[in-house]
């Protein structure tokens, strides 16, 4: 059972870094449980806001409704109560209804909503999409606006009014005047997280836009970097974050943009480049070559961003 309401919840999320664990798989392409639980601790260890399994980085759109529950109960167990760990719903209307209901019975403290299935959709359509969602469990569900999923700022008031538990905004898209609008129509019934690519390019000048947080997808191997990014970003140095910029972030965005889908596989690449090898990523994704995944391990040297807990790295490795 959550221990957040939903308005708490936004509340503790809106203030601090989140972030998507990615799902480590074996050799068979099973789910490797014994890695995630470990990954889990780990990323929970640190000053992290929340935590959302079998999201995008968590690979999510190639696991079935069953490994995704098992997925968001395993995050639930290992993070033992020090973050909130937030599960994922997706695919059709019923499969995401599916994965709402999962998740809340797994101990999950909220939801994101991903887009629905591979069809163009009116904003009727998808008002009625997320609202069956929301009305279909007590936790905290977040939209994600990306893909066939662009939500007008009409459309997200009348979700909020709806349902109280409709409490956040996540945006993949960027567009300024729509976000402009958004929480223009909105101000601060909901809280608003950035979630594009490599979300810490944009994080600074999307701050003055009211999205307090974002999700830091390279959090996962390098959370002290990414945690005093966020630090930078809050506190609008505008210095220090330029610096890391140019230091690490911008030419990680470079070997990212060497293939598509590599947004996804980079996290896993770098995993492997800091000794917590999570396996290879499920088709149709693809991992980094041997020549990418040499380059980051030395921007990683380079840029000084490799975490410090060598020790548990040599465990995992092992």
């Amino acid at each position: 059972m959550a221990t957040y309401a939903p308005q708490e919840l936004a509340v503790a999320l809106k203030d601090g870094l989140l972030s998507f664990p990615v799902t480590p798989f074996a050799g068979d392409g099973e789910i490797d449980e014994q890695r995630y639980r470990e990954h889990i601790d780990w990323q929970s260890s640190f000053q992290i806001g929340g935590l959302f399994a079998a999201g995008g980085t968590g690979e999510g759109f190639s696991l079935t409704p069953e490994e995704s529950a098992r997925v968001v109960r395993l995050a639930v167990e290992a993070a033992a109560g020090r973050t909130p760990v937030l599960g994922s719903a997706g695919g059709n209307t019923a499969q995401a209804i599916q994965n709402a209901r999962a998740a809340e019975a797994a101990g999950a403290e909220g939801l994101l909503l991903l887009p629905p299935y591979l069809t163009e959709a009116d904003q009727d359509g998808l008002l009625e999409h997320a609202s069956a969602i929301c009305a279909a469990t007590s936790l905290g569900v977040i939209v994600y606006n990306r893909g066939n999923a662009v939500y007008s700022a009409q459309t997200v008031a009348r979700l909020a009014e709806r349902h109280p538990n409709f409490i956040g905004f996540k945006d993949a898209l960027g567009d300024i005047e729509q976000l402009t609008r958004v929480y223009a129509a909105n101000g601060d019934r909901l809280f608003y997280l950035g979630g594009l690519p490599t979300a810490e390019t944009f994080a600074l000048p999307l701050l003055q836009l009211g999205m307090s947080t974002y999700s830091s997808a390279m959090y996962n191997f390098v959370p002290e970097f990414a945690l005093a990014f966020y630090r930078d970003v809050r506190s609008m140095n505008h210095a220090a974050v330029t610096e890391k910029l140019n230091q690490f972030v911008l030419p990680y965005v470079d070997i990212r943009d060497r293939a598509k889908g590599y947004g996804v596989s980079i996290v896993k690449g770098g995993m492997k480049a800091i000794g917590r090898d999570m396996g290879s990523v499920r088709p149709p994704l693809q991992d980094l070559t041997t020549q990418d995944l040499a380059d980051l391990g030395a921007l990683l040297d380079a840029a000084g961003a490799r975490p410090a807990d060598d020790a548990g790295a040599a465990a995992l490795a092992g």
